[in-house]
């Protein structure tokens, strides 16, 4: 065998090892607490922010290289510095809130060492501001009925003591 052929058949099995080397997915070192929050009714204009956590749950240091919104109308934010693993880190996002309607707004998130890519969302409701005050005022009416019903079906405690 020449020194050629040898050279090419250790470097075609080089490159058949790299090519079929198992590719690390975000499952293998990132455990979210939940890829959906729901920021429930929004008042017109008020933004809000929800904070998604993210456990490093691989071996080594996890860094977060990105968490992008799909859309001008929510920012991002999240933890710089590598998560150790075992620990947690935050990523954050804020909703401006300035359209009327259901929304359901995404952020793909990067992690340092795995090719793909997580998606994250909030979900929602933008109501004007009389129709957010005049469902304050429901829900808050309903929780007190909900509570007055709750004492209503209670059933009274006796303290009992040991008087001998």
């Amino acid at each position: 065998m020449t020194m050629k052929r040898m050279i090419l058949s250790v470097l075609a099995l080089s490159l058949t090892s790299v090519l079929f080397a198992q590719q690390k997915m975000v499952a293998d070192v990132a455990k979210f607490t939940t890829e959906t929050v729901d920021l429930g009714k929004l008042k017109q204009g008020i933004p809000a922010t929800a904070t998604f956590v993210v456990t490093n749950i691989g071996k080594e240091p996890l860094i977060i290289v990105q968490a992008s919104p799909t859309c001008g109308c929510t920012i991002g934010d999240y933890t710089k510095p590598p998560i150790a693993p075992g620990k947690t880190g935050t990523i954050t996002a804020t909703f401006n809130a300035a359209v009327l309607n259901h929304f359901d707004k995404h952020l793909t998130v990067k992690f340092a060492g795995v090719d793909e890519i997580k998606s994250i969302t909030l979900t929602g409701d933008v109501l004007s501001v009389e129709d957010y005050d005049k469902w304050v005022v429901e829900n808050d009416a309903k929780k007190k009925s909900d509570k007055t019903k709750t004492s209503k079906n209670s059933k009274p405690t006796l303290n009992k003591s040991n008087n001998n």
